[in-house]
């Protein structure tokens, strides 16, 4: 069989941030919410307030877990695809073949939950880089997402120029 004429199949990969995220990224709050409710209860002064305020606080904690668990990263064979939003979705497309670097980082939080932040960097002006939060730390995501690149700069005859 002829080389040139093999066309891999990449399928479609789909990840979304751990649940753990969530904790870390709302630790101050979730800590804090509980709090107000039980001092809310109490016959003390402000606990109205205090009630009211660690209510809403709940609310808008509910709201970013929402916005959370709709966050996809869709890794196809030409694009990476960003969806997230509750009430309004947003989408940010990446061209594999203008991916340039990659960054990966983990929080002290992170690192206890076993989970990682991975950063894309691209040449695209409205994308400039792309950042895939709370992916399990052992996902050899980087890989995948190489091989990708590679193929499609192949595929578009896409050569980078380095300078040293």
């Amino acid at each position: 069989m002829n080389q040139s004429a093999y066309i891999p199949y990449f399928p479609t990969i789909v990840l979304q941030p751990h649940p753990a995220q969530f904790a870390i990224d709302e630790l101050p709050l979730l800590l804090l919410c509980p709090v107000g409710l039980a001092y809310g209860g109490m016959e003390k002064p402000l606990s109205g307030l205090a009630l009211a305020v660690s209510l809403l606080l709940g609310l808008c904690l509910l709201y970013r877990f929402l916005y959370l668990k709709r966050i996809r990263y869709r890794i196809g064979g030409e694009q990476l695809v960003c969806e997230q939003g509750v009430f309004q979705r947003k989408v940010d497309y990446m061209e594999l073949y203008r991916v340039v670097d990659f960054h990966e980082q983990q929080t002290l939080m992170q690192q206890v939950f076993g989970l990682k932040t991975v950063r894309v960097y691209s040449t695209d002006r409205n994308t400039p880089w792309q950042d895939l939060t709370g992916i399990k730390q052992d996902s050899d995501i980087v890989r995948t997402i190489r091989e990708r690149v590679e193929y499609n700069r192949q595929k578009k005859g896409i050569y980078e120029i380095a300078n040293h």
